[in-house]
This record gives structure tokens, C-alpha cells and sequence, in this order.
């Protein structure tokens, strides 16, 4: 069994969503039940999906869950894009989002290939 804790691609989607829920803390309190908390399960789970994957017993089956989180990332991306587009977050917070989740597709990517290749 594997210890995702160890993983930097889990530590970065941790801290990820942690920002995310630091960020939709703003958004109108209208959206809690719309885009804050669709963001806030999107990010929350891709370190999530790493998180089961680890458990799993199999390399395929840890490819499996990382499809899962790039999913969820790339889910969590059109959620930025929606954000920013509705004034909820600034230009310079966008950015660094969209940044960083593009790094932890990434990086998701490039574990599935190492996965594959074993």
C-alpha cells in the first residue's frame, strides 16, 4: 500500500484546495449551494482520488482513481474560468489558479504514464 502523504502531487492538490476554500470563503452568499460548493467538492477531490488510489492494490487500479482526479481537476478548472468571469475572484487570483491547476493536471498526467510504463 502506498502513503499518498508522500506524494508531492497530494500535497500539492491538498494546499490547492485549501486556496480554493480560502478564495469561496468571498464568494456572495447566494452561491453556497451553487458554484462555492461545487468548486470546493471539485478540488476537494482530486486529493481525494489520489488518496483511495493509494489504497488500492494494483497500479492499474491507482490509474484508475487518477483519472478520477484529473477529472476533477480539469472540472475545477471551468469552475476558476466561471469565478472569474462572474467577478468572484480577480484577474491575479485566476492566474495563480489557473496555474497551479494546470501544474496538478500536470503532474497526473505524468504519474499515470509512470504507471503505465511499470
Amino acid at each position: 500500500m502506498r502513503d499518498f502523504k508522500k506524494y508531492d502531487i497530494w500535497q500539492l492538490s491538498h494546499a490547492f484546495t485549501l486556496k480554493i476554500y480560502s478564495n469561496t470563503s468571498l464568494f456572495p452568499k447566494d452561491e453556497l449551494y451553487g458554484i462555492t460548493s461545487q468548486i470546493r467538492r471539485a478540488s476537494s477531490s482530486i486529493p481525494t482520488n489520489i488518496s483511495e488510489g493509494c489504497g488500492r492494490n494494483s497500479d492499474k487500479e491507482f490509474n484508475q482513481y487518477l483519472n478520477i482526479a484529473l477529472g476533477s481537476a480539469s472540472e475545477t478548472e471551468y469552475l476558476i474560468i466561471l469565478s472569474r468571469d462572474l467577478n468572484y475572484i480577480d484577474t491575479e487570483t485566476f492566474e495563480i489558479l489557473e496555474k497551479e491547476i494546470n501544474t496538478i493536471k500536470s503532474k497526473i498526467y505524468k504519474l499515470k504514464q509512470i504507471l503505465i510504463q511499470q
